[in-house]
């Protein structure tokens, strides 16, 4: 077991958790709990224009769901703003950094002028070396970044990626309002938090090396890198809105169960032989990014509402009543406040989870085990609620309400002995009492149905069938 891991998960507060930085979440929350090591979460929340605080408790909740829990943090970058302009004047004091006089109107208009010619758009330096401040202007601060020979990036999934020098730019790391910039104080945190490993998408790779630079200007450590293929849409371009639902509370609102998504997203680039549907402790027992591909990974909803299906099919039924009950209050099926049997409702459940893909299937399924049908299918009715299943829905009701033992066996030999005395089949009586009970022609096992809605409401629904039979 590898000692002293400690990796970070670091969502900008822009937006909802997404399905990319769930995955990120989760490879980091893996390998820090394989290695036995420390999860970190921080906030990166320096764009004060975007960050709000609703998206903070947002990725929170979204990380609160999926049950991927951290050691230490949420840390706030917006509360470390002081250290950060001490590094910074650290590296100014030290040649390492220094004031650039030029204006935002002035670098895009240099920037406009390298693109017409074809140049590279980096900065030209012109401030690099200046001798005295320039008056009634504001600087920002930049990193001075070497001009020669190579940084050389060692991943853990690209293996050696190798950056010319002469193509980085002196990043500013202060801006001239005093706000520092991302890619330095990603690098402070993770010098601050003793972070050994960073990993992230690999959209991240091309900041690697100007991140590599800033750690030997503050004479710290590099950490190990590890950048994640990215996920992609159907039409192999970066999964967005257009391709679908992108924000994890999404998949929430579905009715995807957690463990569900948590077992697609890490299939999503990593593999472990033909194996694919996991439990999280073999998940944490076989990580390693030795699985882990190099190419992106396309983001398939059909796979996942398989998957789905199957975590519903295997879920313990008592959990499963748990979970679908916000579903059941949320279709108006079950009243706020509202006392349900849990008991009950995991039996109700067990016979319905072998079909539901989501829980909003699962809840809209159970309607009829907590209310008489509001009206029959038209089809249904006309076809088994007529003159003809009358006299055996008639006797049906008869022998049921003489019923002491109201069972399923008992139950069963009520339709047995209807179905032999009147030489049909089953399904001469039983669809008619389907539809009576559900309104419709689609449930489980009707014997499993009578039995749990109770012996008062099945009477109560087949009297109610029988009165529209007139």
């Amino acid at each position: 077991m590898t000692e002293n891991v400690r990796v970070r998960f670091a969502p900008s507060p822009t937006g909802h958790l997404h399905i990319g930085g769930a995955r990120t979440a989760l490879f980091n929350w893996l390998y820090a709990r394989h290695c036995g090591g420390t999860f970190v979460l921080r906030i990166e929340d320096t764009d004060t224009t975007r960050s709000t605080e609703e998206y903070i408790e947002a990725i929170i909740e979204g990380m609160k769901w999926l049950d991927l829990s951290w050691e230490e943090g949420p840390f706030r970058q917006t509360d470390r703003f002081d250290v950060y302009r001490g590094y910074v004047r650290n590296l100014v004091q030290q040649g390492k950094a220094y004031y650039c006089y030029c204006s935002a109107e002035e670098l895009e208009a240099r920037r406009q002028e390298a693109m017409a010619q074809g140049r590279p758009v980096m900065y030209d330096g012109r401030c690099r070396d200046l001798a005295e401040p320039v008056p009634g202007r504001t600087p920002s601060v930049r990193f001075r970044m070497p001009r020669e020979g190579r940084t050389v990036v060692h991943d853990l999934i690209h293996g050696v990626v190798e950056f010319d020098n002469a193509q980085l730019d002196d990043l500013i790391i202060l801006r001239s309002d005093n706000t520092p910039t991302y890619n330095f104080t990603v690098v402070v945190d993770d010098v601050d938090m003793k972070i050994t490993h960073v990993i992230r998408g690999d959209d991240h790779l091309n900041n690697t090396p100007k991140q590599i630079q800033l750690y030997k200007a503050l004479g710290y450590e590099i950490p190990k890198f590890a950048h994640l293929p990215m996920i992609l849409g159907a039409d192999k371009t970066r999964l967005s809105k257009r391709h679908g639902a992108t924000s994890v509370m999404a998949y929430y609102e579905m009715g995807y169960l957690a463990d569900a998504l948590i077992n697609y997203l890490v299939r999503l680039g990593w593999s472990f032989g033909d194996q694919e549907v996991f439990t999280r402790e073999e998940l944490i027992g076989h990580f390693s990014f030795e699985n882990v591909g190099k190419a992106a990974s396309v983001f398939n909803p059909e796979k996942l509402l398989w998957l789905n299906g199957q975590y519903i099919m295997k879920s313990d039924p008592a959990k499963l009543a748990e979970l679908v009950v916000p579903f059941l209050l949320r279709e108006g099926i079950v009243g706020e406040g509202q006392q349900v049997d849990m008991s009950w409702l995991a039996k109700a459940v067990v016979t319905l989870q072998e079909r539901a893909k989501t829980l909003v299937e699962l809840a809209s399924s159970l309607r009829y085990f907590f209310h008489d049908p509001a009206a029959y299918d038209d089809k249904a009715k006309a076809k088994f609620l007529n003159e003809k299943s009358l006299p055996v829905l008639t006797e049906l009701r008869d022998g049921l309400t003489a019923l002491d033992d109201y069972t399923h066996d008992s139950i069963e030999k009520v339709f047995t002995s209807v179905v032999e005395k009147n030489g049909i089949k089953l399904g001469a009586i039983a669809q008619p009492v389907r539809v009576a009970l559900t309104g419709g022609t689609v449930s489980p096992g009707i014997f499993e149905v009578m039995e749990i809605i109770g012996k008062e409401t099945a009477l109560r629904r087949i009297e109610k069938a029988l009165l529209a039979i007139g």
